[in-house]
């Protein structure tokens, strides 16, 4: 055929050269396929020896079309790639299990020539031009449907067809028939959603890195704001969505070791005992595995998860019934503040304390009249009037003083006031 590439002589070591000689042909190989990156386990029976990364024609339920070697499951007479069935097996029950496109219809046909790969290149050239008049015919019919991507098989049995729609079901026989009459082939429609989507005509993603979904992600699972809010990630949909326009698949990588690390920390308003005393959780940090305790002094602090200690349900209910006796003594101490302020800035008299029931009325006058002539010698008065003591329930009665003018000067008092002479005939 005319064009066709001739490959250069592989040149191995004579060591390789060796091993590859006891090499069996391998009695079945694992494939990818298809826009979608499908996996099969198909059989092979034919004498070559391809390796891992080789260009294969298999037939599968949708026809001959090319697939890419990735392992064999077969003892491989030495071969360091091959894998058992079981691990090949377990792998895609860890990867995805029945959503996990893997199926064992089709068998591998032979290794790829240089022509197969010509003609595959031939019927890439023309998807342009089909996919042009495949969106002529939805504008004509009025189809709420997008067209995304156009995939050709080598063997020319097929054309398949993905949109997006917003709409459950598209009625879209007419199209068929359409595609079907301008292609004589058969016409296949595929629905896929917008991760999908992105798995077929994505490339880079704003880290600079391939598209997961399009370079190994084989099952596409939603993503929740869940993870999102677990991971202290922001909130802003233009930071965390992809290019599906849907949140990000690698939001989900680190979701079960968060989810584990999330579990040891103690929970938002639960009682500690930290180094410091005993406190309640403010907040946490998974990562770091840190915890913010608010304590009775001093402000919040952060503690390690290993130096702080839950307390039991009966000790944290104490704990808390302290707290609160603790917060009314403050409270009624505020209380009493505030109404001597209010006394004072009235002018009225300050409350008297109101006696202790458990002494004897008689001793509790005998020593207030002690304390207040005690007090009456040390400022100087004589004569003071004092109003009796009130009646339970009364307001106390103000005190009336009234200092008498010195008679007398005394001898030696340079700051005393000079007292008047009292009038005659007294």
């Amino acid at each position: 055929m005319p064009g066709s590439i001739t490959p250069l002589p592989v040149m191995l070591e004579e060591e390789d050269q060796r091993v590859y000689e006891r090499l069996e042909p391998p009695k079945s190989i694992v494939v990818r396929y298809g826009y979608q990156k499908k996996v099969a386990e198909l059989p092979y029976e034919g004498a070559d020896k391809p390796g891992c990364g080789s260009k294969l024609v298999i037939r599968t339920n949708r026809g001959i079309e090319l697939a890419e070697m990735l392992t064999t499951t077969c003892p491989n007479a030495g071969c360091g790639m091959s894998v058992s069935r079981k691990q090949l097996l377990d792998y895609v029950e860890n990867s995805g299990g029945k959503q996990y496109p893997f199926t064992e219809d089709g068998k591998v046909l032979r290794i790829a020539s240089h022509e197969d790969l010509n003609e595959q290149r031939h019927l890439e050239s023309g998807k342009g031009e089909i996919i042009r008049i495949a969106r002529q015919f939805i504008a004509e019919l009025q189809l709420d449907m997008r067209l995304t991507e156009v995939e050709l098989l080598l063997g020319g049995e097929r054309i398949i067809f993905y949109y997006t729609t917003e709409q459950k079901w598209v009625d879209f026989r007419e199209l068929v028939r359409k595609l079907a009459a301008e292609y004589h082939t058969r016409i296949e429609m595929c629905q896929v959603n917008a991760r999908e989507e992105a798995r077929l005509v994505a490339d880079y993603e704003k880290c600079g890195q391939y598209c997961c979904c399009k370079g190994f992600l084989k099952v596409l699972k939603p993503v929740s704001m869940r993870s999102a809010k677990v991971q202290k990630a922001t909130l802003d949909p233009k930071k965390i969505s992809g290019r599906c326009g849907r949140l990000m698949c690698c939001l989900r990588y680190e979701d079960e070791t968060y989810e584990t690390l999330r579990k040891r920390l103690p929970h938002k308003k639960q009682v500690v005992e930290t180094e410091d005393g005993i406190g309640i959780v403010l907040d946490t940090q998974i990562l770091t595995q840190l915890v913010l305790v608010k304590l009775d002094h001093g402000p919040p602090a952060a503690y390690p998860l290993e130096n702080i200690k839950v307390l039991g349900k009966d000790e944290a209910n104490e704990w808390r019934r302290q707290q609160r006796e603790l917060q009314q003594q403050r409270e009624q101490a505020a209380a009493e503040r505030e109404q001597r302020r209010e006394r004072r800035r009235h002018g009225e008299p300050a409350a008297q304390p109101t006696p202790s029931t458990s002494a004897p009325q008689p001793q509790i006058e005998k020593d207030l009249s002690q304390a207040q002539d005690e007090q009456e010698e040390a400022l100087g008065v004589e004569g003071e009037e004092v109003a009796a003591a009130p009646e339970d329930g009364e307001q106390p009665a103000k005190k009336k003083r009234r200092r008498r003018r010195r008679r007398r000067r005394k001898s030696g008092g340079g700051g005393g006031e000079s007292s008047q002479a009292p009038p005659s005939g007294e």
